[in-house]
């Protein structure tokens, strides 16, 4: 089943669970806010990145509205992603009955180091209401991802809507970060998140451990590993892989499993920026230009608008929507979140949304790209050498 939103998008109906691709800010932010505004027991929002401007002060007052008229809100923010707020941007919140907290606070600065917090960072861009309907993906709360017609940059970007089951997961892995961060107890009808995923819209994630080192995956299962769901899924396609990445610098393991695949004869194509929001990490994309393309991958660059979505498609089949960048941090430093859909109608339409994508960015050619400057190849160079600091 299928219904059409005012962009044209298409919901689908994959068992009971209906899942909108909301593309962009113009579409998903009106999709959230009216969520909260017809809250009626609890609104969880756990995000990166939440701005004192138009878009993350909209949010805030349906927040507060919602708590004034008795619903439960928490939400959890990032303190280097909302870097540009304190903690009185939240008083109308908690003055209404709201909370609010912060993930691993910076300041102060002894307790950042001794916790680990410069690097563990909380990536999740998630937003659950009344537990019967969820919205994640790659989207922030901050002027960057609204149109341009209202004041802000039109960022590329995709979040997805999940009622059902996925909507219940989604909660519960909201809970356990709360539980991690405050210390306190889920709610008692919070479900366990199992190990094995028991339908074909789940929950993909990584949680950082207490001490240095790689990520783990969530909750103790290596199923709902984001990394280990890329890798199984791109080693076992058949025709087609496509994926759009904001910052793409996948280490060899991930490189020799899209090579291979290229090699068995499946069309492999990655979209990234032409002009990326991170400099330095530009740079990184680029240097991998060479090599992506000498073994069988199509590179395309998407001009004009900043490309932040994570967002991957293999043989029309699965597809996979979130927060996690195909980079070092988001394998080794940050919580991330996807959401797995393994539905043949909503896999063929976020496709068909990626081929318009590539329609209207340039493909990468060796030849022309290998005329670039040495100066250029030298700072990509450095870029490279540097990403597992950023």
């Amino acid at each position: 089943a299928r219904f059409a939103t005012d962009e044209g998008n298409i919901g689908f109906l994959a068992l009971g669970t209906v899942l909108p691709l909301l593309r962009d800010g113009k579409v998903a932010f009106p999709v959230m806010l009216d969520a909260i505004a017809n809250a009626q027991r609890e609104v969880l929002l756990e995000m990166y990145w939440v701005s004192a401007d138009s878009c993350g002060l909209r949010f805030l007052d349906a927040l507060v509205s919602a708590a004034r008229r008795g619903v439960v809100v928490k939400v959890i923010y990032d303190s280097i992603g909302s870097i540009g707020i304190t903690t009185a941007f939240w008083g109308p919140l908690r003055r209404a009955g709201g909370q609010a907290v912060e993930f691993h606070a910076v300041f102060p600065l002894r307790n950042a180091l001794t916790t680990g917090a410069l690097e563990r960072r909380d990536h999740r861009k998630l937003l659950v209401v009344d537990g019967a309907i969820g919205v994640t993906g790659g989207i922030n709360l901050s002027r960057q991802w609204l149109p341009v017609e209202e004041g802000g940059e039109g960022w590329r970007d995709d979040m997805v809507a999940v009622r059902g089951p996925g909507a219940q997961e989604l909660r519960t892995l909201f809970y356990d970060t709360w539980r991690r961060t405050t210390r306190e107890a889920p709610p008692a009808d919070a479900k366990t998140l199992t190990k094995k995923p028991k339908s074909r819209v789940w929950v993909l994630t990584n949680t950082p451990p207490l001490i240095f080192g790689p990520v783990r995956a969530s909750i103790g299962s290596k199923r709902r590993s984001i990394r280990r769901e890329y890798l199984w899924r791109v080693e076992g396609a058949k025709k087609s892989i496509e994926i759009a990445n904001s910052y793409f610098v996948p280490n060899r393991s991930v490189r020799g499993a899209l090579f291979r695949a290229a090699a068995r004869g499946v069309r492999v194509r990655v979209l990234v920026p032409d002009r990326g929001d991170v400099p330095i990490v530009q740079f990184a994309v680029e240097s991998l230009f060479d090599t992506l393309i000498k073994n069988g991958v199509e590179v395309y660059a998407l001009p004009d608008r900043v490309l932040h979505a994570k967002t991957a498609i293999i043989d029309d089949q699965f597809a996979t929507i979130g927060s996690y960048n195909l980079d070092e941090r988001s394998w080794a430093k940050n919580m991330e979140l996807n959401l797995a859909v393994e539905d043949v109608p909503f896999a063929t339409h976020v496709r068909e949304w990626f081929d318009q994508d590539c329609a209207i960015a340039h493909r990468i050619g060796l030849d022309d790209w290998r005329l670039r400057s040495s100066t250029r190849r030298a700072v990509e160079w450095v870029a490279y050498g540097l990403r597992r600091l950023w």
